[in-house]
């Protein structure tokens, strides 16, 4: 299959050349999501087998004050995407995200719950995956949560710096999600993006998220023992840890769905001692 990637440097784009590097990938000097009839043009161009889009604004805070310039990579570009896959036939993958939805109660929420973002990141993921519907073409919308990988800048990594400094952390402990491995992404998006061709009846929108569902303060936990570590976290509540833009207090994501391409939910605490080995080994 030839794949097109749009994303180079992100975690899920850096996972997904480990497992497919003959894969054409596309950064932001060969297609810039800020122009998005230049990224459809280049899919007209490759005329690959299938697209997955793993590139995004992903500074939340930022988009806050800067919604316009994220509408447009987080939602107008995916769209121009979908649109010219659509019209080539071409199964089209977008990753999504929890933020499109409002965080209350405890359940976890399913693909076909109301959608009620809190922020501008979220009001902008969320024009992206109604764009991609609307372009009508074969398609899997993945909302996944709270990333994190050897790559980049992510939660695990950041936790990692400071509690080989510190004696205690600070940790959010009232928010709950999934947190999920950015190579459990690649894997998920590259099954998606195979069954698609095969069955395009199978278009949708699908959760995808790390089990078990922790607090962030307990994630900071897993990770300061997998590391040996002796810095203690100590729980705080989100009105303590006060952030431009919202974030929701409930991320848990209702999976079961997936069971349509044969996925489960993965174990991120598996994915966080491979990382950690991973990272120790760069070192």
């Amino acid at each position: 299959m030839t794949l097109l990637v749009f994303g180079k440097t992100g975690q899920v784009a850096l996972e997904l050349a480990r497992r497919v590097p003959d894969a054409v990938f596309l950064g932001r000097a060969e297609a810039d999501l800020s122009d998005p009839a230049a990224c459809a043009a280049r899919i007209a161009e490759i005329r690959p087998q299938a697209v997955i889009n793993a590139a995004a604004w992903t500074a939340v805070d930022r988009a806050e004050t800067e919604e316009a310039a994220a509408l447009v990579v987080n939602g107008e570009a995916p769209a121009a995407m979908a649109r010219a896959c659509a019209a080539a036939l071409i199964p089209f993958v977008q990753i999504s995200t929890d933020y499109v939805f409002d965080g209350t109660g405890t359940e976890p929420f399913a693909p076909d719950h109301p959608t009620a973002p809190l922020n501008a990141y979220g009001r902008t993921k969320l024009a992206g995956e109604d764009g991609v519907r609307a372009a009508g073409g074969v398609h899997a919308i993945l909302r996944t949560s709270w990333v994190f990988s050897a790559h980049g800048n992510n939660f695990l990594k950041t936790m990692l710096r400071l509690g080989a400094t510190r004696e205690v952390l600070n940790v959010v402990g009232d928010q709950i999600g999934g947190p999920t491995p950015a190579g459990a992404i690649a894997d998920a998006c590259l099954q998606i993006a195979h069954r698609l061709r095969r069955a395009p009846e199978t278009s949708g929108t699908y959760h995808f998220s790390g089990a078990p569902d922790v607090s962030w303060a307990d994630f900071a936990r897993a990770i300061m023992a997998g590391a040996g570590l002796a810095c203690r976290i100590e729980d705080i509540p989100t009105s303590a840890w006060p952030t431009p833009a919202a974030r929701p207090a409930n991320s848990r994501l209702d999976c079961t769905s997936l069971s349509v391409f044969g996925l489960d939910r993965p174990d991120w605490r598996a994915a966080v001692a491979q990382i950690i080995d991973e990272l120790d080994e760069t070192k």
